[in-house]
């Protein structure tokens, strides 16, 4: 099986890639703007020759993919922020590339990173099946740029239903390899951990999901085995978890220090979202079954960490 990677150098789709090197013995080709970097993480990982380094310039129709895994998108709060409406042309650039891809190949699978950012509204509540996409249509804020450039990719899939297209809707995502400095929760909360500052927080007690490496390639390898689909679906773990009881519970596992600051300027370029989870099993049906919760994924990932 060949399968080809787009937004390569992301750090979701490096996990992925290492996952698979471990379970299985695929082809693939990795597209991203800076080869260089790229090359230079192949080496370092010892993947072999499995793994070809290609320029978004050489993706073509005339080569064979089974599967196309487009990660092409922005995985840091700070940069969504900076990058505004500029989101828009990046994500419709490169999901376009992969659907011309398929006209030629219609036996080919398409898996495309979503968010589950396009259910819209304030998530006073978790999202399920039945949960109705929201959006101030008449005040449009910063904020909604990222949510609607998913949606507007997701709709556009649904529109053409003979295409094999999975709508992959991650939540919260969390690896040990995580650059720290990225401005997530937990990446803040593991950044203090790591250099034994105080984790200053608000009062909200939200509550999120938190998917990890090995339950996110099950998900992806169970969407590679089924049978052709157009469908979106959500990632999820055995259960979620609240925030402060991920905090007492990293207080005891790893000393972690916190301060609630009913003050604090918090980054999120998506907008504040209380309860950031879904309750949408539809990925029961193709074979997905969850390893682990929300907590065991967390403390398991920092356990990986070298915190001494």
């Amino acid at each position: 099986m060949n399968i080809a990677i787009l937004g390569a150098t992301s750090q979701i789709s490096r996990d992925l890639i290492l996952s698979f090197s471990m379970e299985k013995s695929y082809d693939f080709s990795l597209f991203g703007r800076n080869i260089e970097l790229l090359e230079k993480w192949i080496n370092s990982e010892k993947l072999g020759n499995k793994y070809k380094v290609q320029k978004y310039s050489e993706f073509s129709s005339r080569q064979k993919y089974d599967v196309i895994v487009n990660f092409v998108g922005i995985g840091d709060p700070i940069k969504a922020q900076k990058m505004g409406g500029g989101i828009f042309k990046t994500t419709e650039q490169y999901d376009n590339m992969a659907l011309e891809y398929l006209k030629h190949h219609k036996e080919t699978k398409y898996i495309f990173l979503s968010s589950g950012a396009v259910y819209g509204g304030d998530y006073q509540r978790p999202v399920d099946k039945d949960t109705v996409t929201t959006i101030n249509i008449n005040n449009h804020k910063t904020t909604d740029w990222y949510m609607l450039s998913k949606l507007y990719a997701e709709a556009k899939h649904r529109s053409i239903p003979d295409l094999s297209i999975v709508d992959v809707r991650v939540f919260n995502y969390f690896s040990h390899r995580q650059n720290t400095d990225a401005r997530f929760l937990i990446t803040d909360i593991v950044h203090a951990i790591k250099n034994k500052e105080v984790f200053k927080t608000s009062a909200d007690n939200i509550v999120r999901d938190f998917i990890a490496p090995p339950d996110f390639y099950n998900l992806i390898q169970s969407i590679i085995d089924f049978k052709p689909i157009n469908i979106a679906l959500d990632c999820y773990t055995k259960h979620p978890v609240s925030k402060f009881y991920l905090l007492d519970k990293l207080k005891s596992e790893f000393g972690l220090k916190y301060k609630i600051n009913k003050s604090i300027d918090i980054i999120n370029a998506t907008g504040i979202k209380l309860n950031y989870y879904s309750l949408s099993k539809a990925a029961d049906a193709i074979g997905y079954i969850a390893v682990n919760t929300s907590i065991e994924n967390i403390i398991q990932e920092i356990n990986l960490l070298d915190i001494s």
